[in-house]
């Protein structure tokens, strides 16, 4: 999905259930931390889906994370360097949930139901850390490593619809066409969700599955 128009501008954020987003420490009091490199993450990436990247400071950062600021640089280089490590991390995450022990020998129906309800599951239990990694716009800061892992998962997604359209179970054209449709409404279902404050039911994410198969199949 292409960056916005003006790359510090703050990006417009679904509204998490509350109980979903890391809370900030209460003024005054700062929290033990046990492990300080996790504790920054999370804190990191509450504060990425929050505001943006671009709207949050490293200070806002260390104190969510009860922290002092300059611990953060003997973790991170930069900002840009915690961002990366947060989608790497993350995007690591949702791959191994989606294609370990992949059933390659099923037919495409039950692959794109198996992708799609694994894909719901991680949304489901991750809300922040789905919102950070498909509903933010990346491109200005990810670096070579940060995108190397989104192609290996897409490599691998491609290399089945391919599969599939040769078995003539999915429409013929551009494998990326197809994959942007699903995952244009799978984001569509979070956001048509997350907009009033609830996670879609797994009856909402069946209905869904089933519609965009038949939008998909051949």
């Amino acid at each position: 999905m292409a960056p916005p128009s003006n790359p510090r501008s703050r990006p417009s954020q679904p509204a998490i259930p509350a109980g979903r987003a890391s809370q900030p420490a209460i003024a005054g009091a700062r929290r033990v931390v046990s492990d300080k490199r996790e504790a920054i993450l999370d804190a990191a990436l509450a504060l990425f889906v929050e505001r943006g990247f671009w709207g949050t400071a490293v200070p806002e950062i260390a104190d969510r994370a009860g922290v002092g600021a300059g611990t953060i640089y003997r973790y991170f280089d930069s900002k840009e360097a915690l961002v990366n490590a947060i989608y790497r991390g993350q995007k690591m995450r949702f791959s191994a949930g989606v294609l370990d022990d992949f059933p390659a020998s099923a037919n495409t129906r039950e692959q794109f139901r198996t992708i799609w309800m694994r894909m719901a599951r991680f949304a489901s239990a991750n809300v922040p850390a789905f919102i950070f990694l498909e509903l933010h716009h990346h491109a200005s800061y990810l670096d070579a490593e940060s995108r190397a892992v989104e192609q290996r998962m897409l490599d691998i997604i491609t290399a089945v619809v391919t599969a599939a359209q040769a078995r003539r179970e999915l429409k013929a054209g551009d494998p990326r066409l197809l994959m942007g449709l699903v995952l244009g409404a799978f984001i569509g279902v979070i956001r048509s969700c997350l907009d009033v404050g609830q996670t879609p039911a797994d009856a909402d994410w069946a209905f869904a599955e089933q519609c965009i198969w038949e939008a998909i199949r051949s």
